[in-house]
């Protein structure tokens, strides 16, 4: 499932983005403020970003401009300022597409498909995490804790990526069994999960009964609880 940061002020506008792209599958983040969606942005991947350009707080140039920085993920500018100098100016800081309001939904959602296949064909992922001394390789399917291999199963190593890759995020057992199992969840139970949890915690927490790392939320499933770096 592709994640996208929507960030668009106008909160009836959002919703309805918001709701057609839920609707074509995609996970979606909805920010209001461009500080909103920094934090955002240093605590999910994404695999796009939808930035409004006029913001109570700031601009999405500003916003484009600090990802730039740090990331290639696509970017498109969904505003109405359609003069040709605002144009030109959102594709020179590195946007990828520029779409002015009104809009037809249906071609939203086209271009928007239309960059994540480019994207996924030019194999756009971060390939190093890195979280206090843990640090993956996305690469040569490695992990690391203080520079020694944790010696992971790769089951164990799959769910550590996909914590280490939703940082910050609650995930629901239902869904982190779907992303081990590719949607099939016939391979693995909620008993199964438990045990991977906790030979990762084993490995990588210094105190496995009182979890830095790996929180459980009650009821609900877990969540990596510290920022992680991606490179």
């Amino acid at each position: 499932m592709s994640k996208i940061l929507l960030l668009e002020d106008d909160k009836a506008l959002a919703l309805g983005i918001e709701f057609t792209l839920m609707d074509e599958g995609y996970d979606v983040v909805k920010c209001s403020y461009a500080r909103e969606a920094v934090e955002a942005f240093n605590s999910e991947v994404f695999d796009i970003l939808v930035l409004d350009i006029m913001l109570p707080d700031g601009n999405g140039y500003d916003v484009c401009k600090y990802v730039r920085k740090k990331s290639q993920v696509p970017v498109i500018f969904l505003t109405a300022c359609d003069e040709e100098v605002n144009v030109v100016l959102g594709l020179d800081i590195g946007a990828d597409d520029y779409i002015t309001k009104p809009f037809r939904v249906k071609e939203f959602v086209s271009r928007i498909k239309a960059i994540l296949r480019r994207t996924e064909s030019n194999n756009y992922k971060p390939k190093i995490f890195r979280c206090k001394d843990i640090v993956l390789n996305a690469e040569t399917l490695e992990a690391y804790k203080k520079g020694h291999d944790l010696a992971l199963s790769m089951q164990e190593y799959k769910l550590l990526l996909l914590f280490m890759n939703n940082a910050q995020r609650v995930m629901s057992r239902e869904e982190i069994l779907d992303n081990l199992t590719d949607g099939s969840g016939e391979y693995f139970d909620t008993n199964t999960l438990s045990v991977y949890i906790k030979r990762i915690r084993e490995k990588i927490e210094q105190d496995s009964s009182n979890p830095e790392y790996i929180k459980t939320k009650r009821g609900f499933g877990y969540q990596w609880d510290i920022k992680v770096e991606r490179e």
